[in-house]
This record gives structure tokens, C-alpha cells and sequence, in this order.
């Protein structure tokens, strides 16, 4: 955020609700996401872990004694708690002995080993996943139409204004990091690459892991192969294809695997993971997950793509348009406490993306760049939806979507099917 105006976050209500009933609240997500920022707005004390004054200090005094560390007025906060991973349990023994809710808020860019800590901190510590920012939050989309509306069956057709192609392009490659807002075009390249510079030069090298810290070369080599099939199933296999390809070395399947867990434990990439019916159904649907860097603007820079480049491949574009739709999908579900899904069959059938409800509701999304491509997109939603409730009228989805950059309204076409433009967008 340029200043030191804060922009509102959609985890912020999530915080204070988990608050409410729970010890503890753990923020997770990639580093620059503004965890830090949405707690304070909450905490009533801090305790920096990460703070450099007086030569860490901090750090020092939470290894030599957790439990000054958790003092302070409630909720209080410790920002970047995996630094010294004994501070979990001292927050989980903590929570035990005062027995109220609303106690400590915990926030993490990365995740210990599991053998660092003691216990779970089940029942005590509630886990939630903070993501960079959606367009929502950015300013960057209205808020005219709500996910919530579909579901309830409220949405009303309005207008939303026009969206240029460029402007689309600029957003994917700016991403939604809050302290990079506003800075311009060539500030947002150069941001990329030193999200990407930092996390291979530095913080990898902050792991407790030696046998990841000698292979940097091959983590790099495995991100840019991610980037190259963003918004894909793309398997283990495929990427060690992909790696040799590009680079002419060899990589074992267990190698990209062991890397791939590094990645999700510091938060850089996120998986889609595959719809399936809760209710009986023949239809043998795939496992696979759809891959993700945490934002797409990570994407653009290892693949060196800046806006003006984005235009001339619109294949490309195509992808990094729809990671950034599904980032903020994946924000919008988590509001109304639902999980972002893809739909993929034996019968090659696709949905980019399927918002799922706690209650079992669920809503089909295409993710589209032009209004040309609206109606192919129409006609496989509604396909789709044919096989599905021919097979079992139970799985009928609540509603059938089309997100499309370049479209100027929101509006229900006559087949039924939504189509929303992603900067009118909200939970």
C-alpha cells in the first residue's frame, strides 16, 4: 500500500470471527501478502520475531524464554513465528492455561518440518490461508456483483463499464502485493523478478533443510516449468518433461516432488484442488490437481513477460488471466466459507472453476478473456451441467458462470448461464 492508508482484506472478518471462538488464529500465506498489516489492525500488542533491533533481540529472547515472548495486552501478535518454532507450543500450552478465546494471533511465511514441533495445536490453533490481494480489495474491481448473490439467488443485471485489454494485462503482471499498488508499470516488472531473486537467493537458504539449500539451480529450473503451465494439470512427469526441455537436464520425479512440498511450504505455489459430488455419481472424474504459482504476477516474471508482451501471446494471456480470476476466486470462497475446485472427467469435460459451499451447494465458472469467446463457453457449461444431472438430478449446480474480462455488464443470458466481468467482482 503506498502509505499509510490501509486497504481492507477479506480475511480481516474471518480473523475476528475464528478470534472469537478459538485461542489462537495462524495467518499463513506467501511473504509481502500483508498478513503483518491485516493483524495489526487487530492485535493490541506485537511481538516481532523478524525485528533487527538490538542484533535480534527478539528472536534471541524467544529462544532462550517463549513465554515472555506471548506477554503482552490480548489479542496479541507474533509476526513471523516459524523463525523459533518452540514459540507453537508455547502458544498452545498458553491457551490451555488461560482457557479463553481471542488469546494470540500467529503469522507465518513458511512452515516448520513437522518434527520442529511438539503437538498439532488442534483445538487450540486455528489455521487460515492469506492469499495477496484480490481486485476487490486492490480497488481494481467495483463490487457490483457478489459470488454470495448467485448462491442466493439475489443477483440483479447492471452495467459495469468498459475494461481495456492493457489494463487487464498491467494487473496480471502488477499481481496483488499491497505495498506495490499505484508504483506503475515498471516498478511491477521489476517486482516480480525480485520476489522470485529474493526467495532463491535468500529465503531458501533460511530453511532447515541442507539438501534443498544445494539445489537452487533445479528449484529455479522447476518455477519457471510451474509458470509455463499455470492454470494446468500438468502431472510430476510433465514438468520433469518440461525441465529437460528447456534446459537440457535431468530431473527425478521424486526430486520435483520433494521440491514441490519446499514450494508449498513457503507458500509459493497452490493447488486447485479436483471437484468431486458429495452425493452418489457414476461419473469417474480426475484426481489431478490444477497447478498455481500464489500469484500470477510470479508467473510473468519468470517467463519474462511484461503487459506490452502479454498482448502479442494471447495464448498466454489467456492462462494468466485465468490465474488471477482463480486467485480471486479462491479469496471470495474462503469469505463464504467454501473451497475454489476444477471439474475434469474421463470424458475430457472441463469447468476452469467450481466454488464449493460447507452446505454442498456448488457454482460452475468458464474464465474467459472476450466477449467472442461467451458463447463456446455457454454451451460447455451447459453440456456439462446436462451430463451431470442426467446422471443424478442431486449434483445440479447452483448456478452456471462465465467470467470475462472484456465484457461492459453482468447479466443473466437467456439459456440461464451468468455472465460476470472479474472487475465487478466481490465475495
Amino acid at each position: 500500500m503506498n502509505g499509510n492508508t490501509y486497504l481492507p482484506r477479506v480475511v480481516d472478518s474471518i480473523i475476528a470471527d475464528r478470534l472469537s471462538w478459538k485461542g489462537a488464529v495462524c495467518v499463513e500465506g506467501p511473504k509481502w501478502c500483508g498478513k503483518t498489516r491485516s493483524c495489526i489492525e487487530q492485535a493490541k500488542s506485537t511481538f516481532l520475531v523478524g525485528d533487527p533491533e538490538g542484533n535480534y533481540a527478539n528472536r534471541n529472547l524467544a529462544e532462550l524464554s517463549p513465554l515472555l515472548a506471548l506477554q503482552g495486552e490480548t489479542p496479541h501478535l507474533i509476526d513471523e513465528w516459524q523463525e523459533v518454532p518452540s514459540l507453537w507450543d508455547a502458544v498452545r500450552m498458553e491457551v490451555d492455561r488461560r482457557a479463553e478465546n481471542g488469546q494470540f494471533m500467529l503469522t507465518g511465511s513458511s512452515s516448520p518440518r513437522k518434527k520442529t514441533t511438539i503437538h498439532s495445536g488442534t483445538g487450540r490453533i486455528t489455521k487460515l490461508r492469506m492469499r495477496s490481494m484480490s481486485l476487490f480489495e486492490s480497488k481494481d474491481s467495483s463490487g457490483s456483483v457478489s459470488i454470495r448473490s448467485l448462491f442466493d439467488n439475489t443477483f440483479e443485471s447492471c452495467m459495469t463499464g468498459s475494461v481495456e485489454l492493457a489494463h487487464l494485462a498491467e494487473l496480471i503482471v502488477r499481481g496483488g502485493w499491497p505495498g506495490i499498488l499505484g508504483y506503475g508499470e515498471h516498478a511491477y516488472i521489476a517486482n516480480g523478478r525480485d520476489y522470485i531473486r529474493s526467495f532463491l537467493s535468500e529465503d531458501l537458504l533460511k530453511l532447515d533443510d541442507d539438501k534443498m539449500r544445494r539445489d537452487i539451480r533445479k528449484i529455479e529450473y522447476l518455477l519457471a516449468s510451474l509458470a509455463r503451465n499455470e492454470s494446468t494439470t500438468a502431472t510430476v512427469a510433465s514438468l520433469c518433461r518440461d525441465i529437460k526441455a528447456a534446459t537440457n537436464t535431468e530431473v527425478k520425479e521424486d526430486t520435483v516432488n520433494d521440491y514441490l512440498k519446499l514450494l508449498d511450504r513457503c507458500f509459493l505455489i497452490e493447488n486447485q484442488e479436483p471437484f468431486t459430488f458429495s452425493s452418489r455419481s457414476s461419473r469417474r472424474l480426475k484426481l489431478a490437481p490444477k497447478r498455481h504459482l500464489t500469484d500470477p504476477s510470479l508467473s510473468c516474471a519468470l517467463l519474462s513477460l511484461t503487459p506490452s508482451k502479454l498482448m502479442k501471446e494471447l495464448e498466454t494471456f489467456g492462462f494468466m488471466f485465468e490465474a488471477m480470476a482463480e486467485r480471486d476466486l479462491a479469496i471470495y470462497a474462503s469469505a463464504l466459507n467454501g473451497r475454489l475446485c476444477h471439474y475434469q472427467d474421463y470424458g475430457n469435460k472441463e469447468i476452469d472453476a467450481v466454488i464449493e459451499l460447507d452446505d454442498g451447494r456448488w457454482g460452475a465458472f468458464e474464465i474467459k478473456i472476450g466477449a467472442n469467446q461467451i458463447d463456446k463457453a455457454a454451451d460447455n457449461l451447459l453440456n456439462i451441467n446436462k451430463l451431470i444431472t442426467t446422471d443424478n438430478p442431486d449434483n445440479s449446480p447452483a448456478f452456471l458462470a462465465i467470467i470475462c474480462g472484456l465484457s461492459n455488464a453482468a447479466y443473466r443470458r437467456e439459456d440461464g448461464v451468468y455472465v460476470l466481468p472479474l472487475t465487478a467482482l466481490k465475495p
